[in-house]
């Protein structure tokens, strides 16, 4: 230690020249920071004496400067470093510290420094010490500074209890940092104060984790220290604690039995835990936390019998105790997986004991154990209530009594019936269910008298009226107006009762109004059965007067088809009327049947004129999509009955009343029979009608057939006149495009409309022309394809050898004519075509014009001698040249 004066310092220091300008600094301001601290960086590589000496003159001179001690401390460390911790230049420093902090006890980063320093000499009492004097010499507010350093020390040599210590004297200010001290109370293998720790957290509501834990999780860490620890924690109650969290946490209930569980077993107390298993499958609502626990349950029992069995087979010396040991332990293991599916379906009955669905699924566990299968029956029954029954619960009911009959005993299986009728069930249905089960069974037991007075019993009126859809009103009460209950009722009448009850039966239900078609049909065949026909028409028109549309379908498809396989034609007059009345508020979905059933009728026993009538109201009362077939149906009739002559006015109506798509190919029928009756001008002007409504580009086949038919009986004019008709709607068409197209342009592309007003001439142009291209094609295309079937006569031209000699011979060329009837037929074709269409048509007829007609070939045939009925025609060759 330093401790003469300036004066003699200066008389033993041998200044060198350089330290010269600084010395006499310092003795012109020796209270300059700033000044010893130059010469200090000046002495920073001189020897150590030398800067340590500058450092203790400073020190001398400024004993509160921070920074020369801060400085001073930091360079003493930097000497000793990387020399062991016994070399003495330690303890100067040691000494400079405690010098220091006779002026900087209130300095943390001198007391952190002193600290850290003395962590590495691994001197702990002093080192302690040192950390202790630091808490009390610095306010509270500096701690956090210290605490960090002083944790570290005491962690990084083994000395729990110093560390417990100091640990209990931290979490007093901070104790949000339990958590670390729990992390090394587990290093430290001090079980019991982690788990009292954290039981302590895990009570605090207020505690925060600073790692992001919830108090779910740090539950759960608790319940894994405690379970798995169970001799080293002994100041809390495992029990206790892990129920406690069978109460609060109900969504891990599977996670803290095997917890608990475990704890019994790590203690070597088998039975206890067993026990405990036991009561965990017993207790779980989820099929998660009981699949958990029942594989922890298996494989602790499986585990159990082989290691007992591997000390069996070890001992030499083993007894028939050990053997019956074994035994007993695989038999506990055998009944366990036996149970497995019992027990899982015990857990979905906890969930929902009003389940019918697994209730029978229980019975069904229960096979070949009587005594189990009646206990879970009665069970059943007594605990699902009906308002909050899923499933049908009369089905329990049912199974029961079933279950009784299966085993011989009819009388408890009536008395199941009848406790089953009392039941306040949601629905009728479920009550006439069991009602009919009732009477099924004794059908079986072949008591019929007494299965009809159950019936009796089952639709008995009650004293006051009572509607079927008032739910505030038992189901017993409603139970007269069952449907169910009545058909059931009717079948037993008609097997086992007389006529008179079972028409009464019947009789009743229409009276109640609770039948249906299919009821009033079986009355029908039921009264048809015994002779009463009469009765069973009038039982089919109460029902017809009961039901509408559509409803009534099959009620007058079986009146009608019984009344005409009776009766035939001898009452026609009241089957018309029968038919009158069906047909009157027919919808038309369903009155093509009954027209043609009509029809028939009077073909066979009535006259041609009504038949005809009735084929004709059927063409416009069926569906649209029906209409062609009628039309067809009817044509096909009128041919039979009056000729051919006849079927032009039923064509024609065809025409103006089918849609586009059937009026063609009625047309085209219609053609057809013209040219077979030798109207050719009449068939030429059906197709000439019918062309306006069909687009070439669509409706190929009836351009194509109209050329088939120019070719068997036209000639080269009617051939042209064809061609300009399919050129004028192939333009009307492209106009209608043409415009549609434009109307789409204007919408789309309004914007750019504005922008430039020669925008929208140039697109429409643009667009038309592909339409002409599109049309040209079109054209062209069929023309090509057909101008092979058309034979043209051949032409020459006539003239001298001049003539021959100048000019070109085309050998395919027509000589149409140059008439001026025919030039101012074309003036007016050209005239009448629009603008924006003549390019297009110019090139169409063009195209098709060029082609050569070699010969027109006409086929001639005789008009059939059945047109003309009993008249023969007074010249056969004129009617063939017609």
């Amino acid at each position: 230690m330093v401790t003469k004066t300036s004066k003699s310092l200066n008389l033993e220091i041998n200044f060198e020249e350089e330290d010269v300008p600084y010395e006499e600094e310092i003795l012109r301001n020796a209270y300059s920071v700033k000044h010893w601290l130059r010469y200090i960086d000046h002495k920073a590589k001189a020897p150590d004496n030398g800067v340590n000496l500058v450092y203790e003159r400073a020190l001398k001179e400024l004993p509160g400067s921070y920074k020369i001690w801060h400085n001073y401390l930091r360079t003493r460390r930097k000497q000793v470093r990387g020399k062991i911790p016994t070399d003495p230049m330690y303890e100067e420093v040691n000494s400079a510290f405690e010098r220091a902090l006779v002026f900087m006890h209130k300095m943390p980063r001198i007391w952190m420094d002193y600290g850290a320093f003395m962590t590495s000499q691994c001197k702990v009492t002093r080192t302690r010490h040192v950390f202790d004097r630091a808490l009390r010499a610095l306010p509270i507010t500096q701690h956090g500074r210290i605490w960090p350093l002083y944790l570290q020390f005491v962690r990084r040599f083994e000395m729990p209890e110093t560390a417990l210590r100091v640990y209990r004297r931290y979490l007093k200010l901070f104790p949000e940092d339990t958590e670390e001290y729990v992390d090394y109370l587990q290093e430290a293998d001090r079980l019991d104060e982690a788990a009292q720790q954290l039981a302590h957290i895990v009570d605090n509501e207020h505690f925060v984790s600073k790692h992001g834990k919830s108090n779910h999780q740090l539950w759960n860490e608790l319940c894994d220290l405690i379970s798995k620890n169970p001799h080293k924690v002994h100041s809390l109650n495992v029990d206790a604690i892990i129920r406690g969290g069978l109460r609060r946490y109900t969504d891990q209930l599977g996670h803290l039995w095997n917890s608990l569980a475990d704890y019994y077993v790590r203690s070597g107390l088998f039975d206890r835990a067993r026990d405990i298993y036991e009561e965990a499958i017993q207790t779980v609502t989820t099929v998660r936390d009981f699949t958990q626990v029942f594989d922890e349950y298996a494989q602790f029992e499986e585990l159990s019998l082989n290691k007992r069995m591997e000390q069996v087979a070890a001992n030499e010396a083993a007894t028939e105790e050990d053997d019956i040991d074994v035994e007993l332990r695989l038999s506990r293991f055998e009944y366990l997986m036996e149970r497995r599916l019992l027990l899982l379906n015990s857990v979905l009955l906890r969930q929902n004991p009003h389940n019918v669905h697994e209730w029978h699924k229980r019975v069904t566990l229960y096979e070949d154990k009587p005594a189990e299968i009646i206990s879970t029956y009665t069970e059943a029954v007594q605990t699902v209530q009906p308002k909050q029954a899923v499933g049908k619960l009369h089905t329990l009911w049912v199974e029961f009594a079933k279950f009784y009959e299966a085993n011989g005993q009819v009388e408890d299986a009536r008395v199941v019936f009848e406790r089953g009728t009392e039941v306040e069930y949601v629905k009728v249905e479920d009550l006439a269910a069991v009602w009919c089960e009732w009477a099924e069974m004794e059908l079986r037991q072949q008591q019929f008298e007494a299965a009809l007075k159950l019936m009796q019993r089952a639709t008995a009126m009650p004293k006051r009226k009572i509607a079927y859809h008032d739910d505030t009103e038992t189901v017993q009460a409603r139970l007269h107006r069952s449907l169910k209950v009545w058909s059931m009722y009717a079948d037993l009448e008609e097997s086992f009762g007389t006529f008179k009850t079972c028409k009464a039966v019947y009789e009743r239900i229409i009276d109640l109004k609770i039948c249906t078609p299919q009821i009033i049909i079986n009355y029908g065949m039921f009264l048809e059965e015994h002779n009463y026909f009469e009765e069973a028409y009038r039982a089919y028109e109460k029902g017809i007067s009961l039901f509408k549309w559509p409803n009534v379908y099959d009620i007058w498809n079986s009146y009608l088809t019984k009344f005409l396989e009776r009766y035939g034609g001898t009452k026609l007059e009241r089957a018309r009327d029968l038919f009158e009345q069906c047909l009157d508020q027919c919808p038309p979905e369903h009155a093509k049947y009954f027209y043609l059933l009509y029809a028939k009728l009077e073909e066979e026993h009535g006259l041609a004129r009504h038949a005809m009538s009735v084929y004709d109201r059927a063409t416009s009362a069926v569906k649209e999509e029906e209409m062609f077939d009628m039309y067809n149906i009817f044509v096909k009739k009128a041919a039979e009955i009056y000729g051919l002559p006849r079927t032009r006015e039923i064509y024609e109506k065809a025409i103006e009343s089918l849609p586009e798509q059937n009026m063609r190919h009625m047309c085209v029928k219609f053609a057809e029979l013209e040219t077979k009756l030798g109207e050719v001008d009449r068939a030429r002007a059906i197709y000439a009608h019918c062309s306006q409504v069909c687009d070439p580009r669509i409706t190929a086949d009836f351009w194509q057939t109209w050329k088939e038919f120019e070719v068997r009986h036209g000639n080269e004019d009617t051939m042209r006149e064809m061609l300009r008709i399919k050129r004028s709607v192939q333009a009307t068409y492209n106009t209608q495009v043409n415009m549609m197209a434009a109307q789409f342009l204007n919408t789309n592309n309004g914007a750019a409309a504005d922008a430039g007003a020669g925008a929208g001439p140039d697109a429409m142009r643009l667009l038309e022309e592909k339409a002409r291209q599109a049309a040209a094609e079109a054209n062209q295309k069929p023309t090509e394809k057909a101008a092979s079937n058309i034979m043209f006569v051949r032409g020459e031209t006539q003239g001298g050898a001049k003539d021959k000699k100048d000019t070109v011979v085309n050998p395919d060329e027509i000589d149409i004519g140059d008439s001026d009837e025919d030039e101012e037929e074309d003036d007016d074709e050209e005239n009448e075509m629009s603008n924006e269409n003549q390019a297009s048509a110019a090139a169409t007829k063009t195209d098709e014009e060029g082609l050569v007609m070699k010969k027109l070939r006409f086929e001639q045939k005789a008009i059939p001698a059945k047109v003309f009925g009993s008249l023969k025609p007074s010249n056969q060759g004129d009617s063939d040249g017609e």
